[in-house]
């Protein structure tokens, strides 16, 4: 049955009330608007919009049944929600007090419109909407074709905002849910217009993307249909987003857009391919530059020690000089009779021994001053290469050996440096391989591990030893 088709009513005889009876109700199944129509006579007139007083009046629940009547002010309408089942009389029916006037006397019909208004079912709206061109924002020179397809779900909830959009009486729900597909195609055709630019949406791309703009077009949708045409959208489903792929627009931004990730893949390869060599060559200037600091330091406690080494000799040097002179003095002191002995002539034995123990005496201190300035000397060379040693110690032991190590490249292109004796234990473990580079103090330049006399023997059980020939019999 239509969706206001009339449906004859089962006329039921009461005769408590002394009349014919109607049963206002409606039993479709599945309704957006239905109206009532009754069925009878009422004296000798028969009127469609005829109204028993005593009448049966049902709305189930989710319905709300609409009296539509005219009085002296115009048109009135009154609103009845279910669940109500009840027969029709002023006493318990007070919205319809108006209506039934004395007149009437509670017998004769009075002339009201009923309308059922379904608030509780739901209306599905299938939409298509055809193929319309949408640009990149990056590419605008190319259109892609693509059309569109699902549906909207609704429902009444504020019946009486959607009796204000809509004409009861000339309501025609094919022509509404004309009006809900015409609707959503424009709504929908501006939104997915749109998405490149508003969403970053790539255009190729937005058949892959059919949940996000599902979401944007429904957010989209919703106020504008409450607005426009009264009804809750419960839903909206986009089933499918078809992109012409066969069209130019398509295939030239396929082909732009192809080339501009090929060329962006290359940028990013040679980018990182750079950030390498900076690496590299900034771990190299590293290394070269702990490797001279080194080297200075080498050769800076080297000169200190030699240094010192000098300075003893030197001191010794200055006594014996000094011995030499403190003699030579008091010799001549003798020559010239100062210190003659009587009766031994020119030569005078006491005063070269008294001069040569006078010149030893000052020999002797003056060594200690050289002494002294040397274990000065050697304090400081100690101080230098080991700082924590005690002030007070007037022995100073030398440093200790400092261990033998290596340079090695590690997986990642870095360089680290381990002490020799740890290079059993790397070999064991797989960190360094044969073909490792390694680099020690003393190489030109680097090189495999294998081929480094003090590491090729850890990589001597990787090939067995071969037997020298049998000597022939004797």
């Amino acid at each position: 049955m239509g969706l206001f088709g009339n449906k004859d009513k089962e006329v039921k005889d009461k005769k408590n009330e002394g009349g014919f009876m109607d049963a206002i109700r409606c039993d479709e199944q599945s309704y957006l608007i239905w109206k009532w129509s009754p069925n009878g006579e009422a004296g000798s007139t028969k009127k469609e919009n005829a109204i028993r007083y005593g009448s049966s009046l049902r709305v189930k629940d989710g319905e709300v049944a609409v009296f539509v009547y005219k009085q002296k002010d115009g048109t009135m309408q009154d609103f009845i929600e279910g669940p109500f089942d009840e027969t029709i009389k002023t006493a318990n029916f007070p919205v319809l007090s108006s209506i039934v006037g004395l007149a009437f006397g509670g017998s004769t019909p009075f002339q009201a419109e009923v309308y059922y208004i379904n608030l509780a079912g739901i209306i599905q709206v299938k939409f298509a909407v055809p193929y319309f061109d949408v640009f990149d924002p990056r590419f605008l020179d190319f259109g892609v074709p693509l059309a569109v397809r699902g549906s909207v779900s609704f429902k009444i909830t504020d019946y009486k905002e959607f009796i204000k959009l809509h004409r009861l009486t000339s309501f025609n729900l094919s022509d509404f849910e004309i009006q809900i597909r015409d609707a959503m195609k424009k709504y929908v055709k501006g939104v997915v217009s749109n998405v490149p630019s508003d969403m970053g949406l790539p255009v190729i791309q937005l058949d892959k993307k059919i949940l996000q703009i599902n979401d944007a077009v429904e957010s989209y949708v919703k106020p504008r249909l409450q607005n426009d045409f009264g009804v809750t959208v419960s839903a909206v489903d986009i089933s499918e987003i078809d992109i012409d792929k066969t069209s130019e627009g398509f295939k030239s931004l396929m082909a732009m857009t192809k080339d501009i990730v090929s060329k962006t893949t290359q940028t990013q390869a040679n980018l990182n391919i750079q950030n390498m060599q900076d690496m590299q060559r900034i771990n190299t200037a590293n290394m070269e530059e702990s490797l001279r600091i080194q080297r200075e330091e080498a050769q800076r406690a080297q000169r200190l020690q030699t240094e010192g080494a000098n300075l003893a000799a030197h001191a010794l040097n200055q006594q014996t000089k000094v011995s030499l002179a403190g003699a030579n003095a008091f010799s001549q002191m003798g020559a010239k009779g100062a210190l003659n002995v009587p009766g031994s002539g020119s030569m005078n034995p006491a005063a070269m021994m008294t001069g040569m123990a006078i010149g030893g005496a000052l020999g002797q201190n003056m060594a200690g001053m050289m002494n002294n300035m040397m274990n000065t000397a050697n304090m400081g060379v100690a101080g230098i290469q080991n700082p924590m040693m005690n002030q007070g110690s007037s022995v100073v032991p030398p440093p200790p050996p400092k261990p033998e190590t290596i340079h090695i490249v590690l997986a990642n292109n870095e360089t680290k440096e381990v002490p020799m004796d740890s290079i059993s234990q790397m070999v064991s473990s797989g960190q360094i391989t044969k073909d490792t580079l390694v680099w020690k103090n003393g190489m030109a330049a680097w090189a495999k591990a294998e081929t480094v006399a003090e590491l090729s023997k850890f990589f001597a059980g990787s090939v067995p030893p071969v037997p020298p020939p049998v000597p022939p019999a004797m």
